[in-house]
């Protein structure tokens, strides 16, 4: 259990739903089937993605390739997974759906052009392959032409199932306890404390490993003074004193899922002057933009949402980045949550709704929490307050 400064109370060890893989390859190939290129349709994918691997396979290894056809599935990778390999994919339900070769590279390309050898068009994940990659595997699947696609893969991870969904919550819970055992640092430095943005951030992650993370969610950001009008500023050694906004951004990974959240204290006491003008504005587009998440709603339209605010206030132009992004087994997936964007939310969609305004040489506010989409409207997953004084 939790119980740390401003932090909600939740089990860090309950049991959680199992992840439902089986069945993945499945709507993969439903998903292949109708495809539309320029050229002739892909019968058969190579995902060299690892993220994309993981989700279809449960193999977590830095080495992988899989290629899916119609009928068959092959996971290639070195001997330093045989042990590993074989382990998460009969973990994930899948180790009668996909066949596993393990081997140097030599004996991976004649497995992996055996497997696709039935397929017409094969498929490559083009976000992923380099130009050199391509040339390659023109040779490994000679004659069979090779097709680009594009989010084949992600487009299915979109929308997370309950297991998934879990694994993202308590990846949050576990950032919402770490915040909060780490806060008293925070209420030092309003009172003199010697605490570096840089020393602030290590204690945060390994608050995060204490409670249970695998691993942060991204690059932490803790931007303190002037370096809060940076939008992705990294921690230095500048010194957090009284009177200083403060943006931390950070996450936690739990069992592959990542968590994303965005709390802006100011240090000493509430905010004086322009500065706590943006305060309140940027809490109030934030607010406005979580309402705004709901099934049917376009993502464009939660980022008019929030923009609309902070520019009646007169601070569009210092609002600079997109109101989010989806968040799951990378911290930045579809969909995005930006202007123009026409992705709609679905039932079991993760996003993030994260405005902000920078004011160079006086600071900086944002204020982030990743949401998942219900059937009526949308429930948050961090859940550290946006009001607690420091």
């Amino acid at each position: 259990m939790t119980g740390t400064v401003g932090a909600p109370v939740v089990d860090l060890t309950a049991p959680l739903a199992p992840l439902s893989v089986a069945g993945r390859l499945a709507r993969l190939r439903a998903a292949l089937a109708a495809v539309g290129t320029e050229g002739p349709r892909p019968e058969a994918l190579v995902v060299t993605t690892p993220a994309n691997i993981r989700w279809l396979t449960g193999f977590t290894g830095s080495a992988g390739v899989l290629v899916v056809t119609e009928d068959h599935a092959l996971l290639a990778t070195d001997g330093r997974y045989r042990t590993q390999a074989s382990e998460q994919l009969g973990a994930a339900g899948v180790e009668a759906d996909v066949d596993l070769c393990i081997g140097g590279v030599a004996a991976q390309r004649e497995a992996l052009a055996a497997t696709a050898s039935s397929a017409g068009a094969v498929g490559l994940e083009a976000g992923d392959v380099t130009w050199s990659a391509v040339h390659t595997w023109e040779e490994v699947l000679a004659p069979r032409p090779l097709v680009a696609t594009h989010g084949v893969v992600e487009d299915l991870r979109v929308v997370k199932d309950a297991g998934e969904v879990a694994r993202m919550e308590r990846a949050a819970a576990i950032a919402d306890a770490a915040l909060g055992t780490v806060l008293p640092l925070l209420h030092g430095a309003a009172g003199g404390a010697a605490l570096t943005e840089s020393a602030f951030a290590a204690a945060l992650e390994h608050a995060m490993r204490t409670h249970g993370a695998e691993d942060r969610a991204f690059e932490t950001i803790v931007a303190s003074g002037e370096n809060s009008a940076k939008p992705h500023a990294r921690p230095g050694q500048r010194v957090i004193r009284a009177g200083d906004p403060v943006v931390v951004d950070f996450g936690a990974t739990f069992d592959g899922y990542r968590s994303d959240m965005t709390r802006t204290f100011c240090i000493g006491g509430a905010p004086t002057g322009e500065l706590a003008t943006v305060f309140a504005v940027v809490a109030e587009s934030q607010v406005a933009g979580v309402e705004a998440v709901a099934p049917g709603v376009a993502t464009g339209d939660v980022d008019k949402v929030c923009r609309d605010r902070i520019a009646a206030a007169g601070w569009g132009e210092r609002f600079e980045h997109g109101t989010g992004h989806g968040v799951g087994l990378d911290i930045h997936e579809g969909p995005a949550v930006g202007a123009g964007s026409t992705a709609i939310l679905q039932p079991g969609t993760v996003v993030t709704v994260e405005p902000g305004v920078y004011l160079p040489a006086v600071g900086g506010v944002r204020i982030e929490d990743t949401l998942v989409v219900t059937d009526t409207g949308s429930r948050p997953l961090t859940r550290f307050p946006k009001d607690v004084p420091v």
